[in-house]
């Protein structure tokens, strides 16, 4: 029988995920998959490779790591809805780790990521009506529900990404504690930021083949100065972060804020988007007594 992870960061989409594997990632007896994202318990496609396929992203593990990987596509209800059945089957004592963060500015931020790939054209506010999942992968409660009554609240660690940033050493450490990692924390991660929307660039199939030739490469790169570079490449950005008007905000609090109501109840501290960020920076939340 292969190698098994031992814990899986299952989510949410941009808040935070990216930068956690990589810090993990870099403490010695954690092995994270590469890729980070193999979405094999939640994209059909990848789950008919196969448990040996998925085994082989750890066979490379010391015997004694602790494994692990990172695939926000576990939280993806109701576009994917098999993640929770077919963790649950294949590794049934598997830990879990599950991000949130400000869920209007998680919802940005996943615009911003969906028009880089050109999955969205259109402005935020029609984008909202038009794709359902930017408001679903952000409702915390509706997306942990199933794992909780699958694994119960002792085996998934709920982590803010507010309180991620402000608090990095405890927060990290309260991670490793989590997954059984005796530390200590490896100090020179905690000011990483992986994947940051921003800095993505829209997709261009011209631009990503002429990319990956090498010689398109070192001609870039011995001809054009750094700051040049940077300035094509902001052609490639989006030019500014959205903003959410206040008809909009009102309609998106009005769905979060039913969400987050059950998941203060669950955490035991009254949550909405208006307090979010008080409530959840400065102190690390855990589940309440049920």
């Amino acid at each position: 029988m292969g190698r098994h992870p031992d814990f899986l960061i299952i989510g949410a989409m941009k808040a935070g995920t990216s930068t956690l594997h990589d810090q993990l990632a870099a403490h010695q007896g954690l092995f994270l998959s590469v890729p980070k994202e193999p979405c094999f318990f939640s994209d059909a496609d990848v789950w008919a490779r196969g448990l040996a396929w998925y085994e082989a992203l750890f066979a490379a593990a010391a015997p004694d790591d602790l494994c692990g990987e990172s695939s926000t596509h576990y939280t993806k209800r109701p576009q994917l809805p098999d993640s929770v059945g077919r963790i649950a089957e294949t590794l049934p004592d598997v830990r879990l780790v599950y991000m949130m963060r400000h869920p209007i500015e998680r919802l940005v931020s996943h615009y911003v990521h969906e028009w880089t790939e050109g999955t969205v054209r259109e402005p935020l506010e029609a984008a909202v009506e038009r794709h359902p999942e930017l408001v679903d992968h952000g409702r915390y409660a509706y997306q942990l529900r199933p794992y909780l009554e699958t694994f119960g609240r002792a085996r998934i660690l709920p982590v803010f990404l507010e309180r991620h940033a402000r608090h990095p050493r405890e927060e990290l450490a309260r991670v490793l504690r989590f997954l059984g990692h005796p530390g200590p924390v490896n100090e020179a991660v905690l000011a990483q930021r992986s994947n940051v929307s921003s800095q993505r660039l829209r997709r261009s199939r011209p631009r990503e083949f002429l990319q990956e030739l090498p010689a398109a490469t070192w001609l870039r790169r011995t001809l054009l100065p750094e700051r040049v570079r940077e300035r094509i490449k902001a052609r490639w950005r989006i030019s500014e972060r959205p903003e959410v008007g206040d008809a909009l905000r009102r309609a998106l609090e009005a769905r979060f804020d039913e969400d987050l109501a059950e998941l203060g109840g669950w955490l035991g501290v009254p949550l909405s988007c208006a307090r979010f960020r008080e409530q959840v920076a400065d102190r690390a939340l855990e589940w309440a007594a049920p």
